[in-house]
């Protein structure tokens, strides 16, 4: 029994000194065995998860998880269980607010209520039904006091019909007048432009936008489709 107790102690003391030696992760490990698998990758940040050995790595917009020799990698969300919390989602709202204060105001178009009390991102496609619901009760979402700034994401690809609609569209003096008159189906002269219809579009793949409207808040959260004004507003409110 002494035998057994000694060899427990023993065993327990490996253990805390081999936690002890794993209590950061060796960053260079990482990043050098990303970037075998992904020469291109930019990488932004490297923190520890509540997972002893599991390293969250930060590209942008983007989240990956790696054990801490660099050996393993896990794509997905980490769950807090306990806290009935999505880990990932908190840190990939916050990404997502940086991105689109880097991409600025001056690169969208904006519907603003005299009174704003809530400013909403929406990726949207000029030729997509609900895109088109949405913006025909644009009136409502300026009655409950949300601001839209719209961003284009035409989900047939650049140099398809959807994208020269948008890029006209954004090369007209009056953009909201152009895109209201677009989504009802009306015809628009083809224009060309310097535009930032490709940035648009590299953030939507950036967020992983699957499809239209896609709704993205101040604080960086998502309302994948469309979501009826009142019932924005109360989901902002709660925020």
């Amino acid at each position: 029994m002494k035998q057994l107790k000694n060899t427990l102690h023993s065993l327990l003391a490996l253990v805390l000194v081999s936690t002890g030696l794993c209590a950061h992760a060796d960053d260079d490990a990482i990043r050098k065995s990303l970037a075998h698998l992904i020469p291109s990758l930019k990488i932004d940040s490297i923190e520890s998860t509540q997972i002893e050995g599991l390293y969250e790595v930060t590209m942008g917009t983007n989240i990956l998880y790696v054990s801490e020799d660099g050996k393993y990698m896990l794509q997905g969300h980490l769950i807090d269980i306990n806290a009935k919390k999505d880990l990932t989602e908190l840190k990939l709202a916050g990404s997502r607010k940086i991105a689109l204060e880097k991409l600025g105001e001056e690169k969208a178009i904006i519907f603003k209520p005299e009174k704003s009390k809530h400013t909403v991102t929406v990726f949207t496609d000029i030729d997509c039904g609900y895109c088109r619901k949405l913006h025909s009760e644009i009136d409502q979402y300026m009655a409950e006091g949300i601001t839209i700034q719209y961003l284009f994401f035409p989900r047939a690809g650049k140099g398809s019909e959807s994208y020269d609609k948008a890029v006209s569209v954004w090369c007209e003096k009056d953009r909201k007048q152009a895109l209201t008159d677009a989504k009802k189906g009306k015809s628009l002269e083809t224009k060309k432009c310097e535009n930032p219809i490709d940035e648009h579009m590299q953030l939507a793949t950036d967020f992983e936008v699957r499809g239209t409207p896609m709704i993205v808040t101040e604080k960086g959260n998502v309302f994948p489709g469309y979501v009826p004004a009142k019932q924005l507003a109360k989901a902002l409110s709660e925020e």
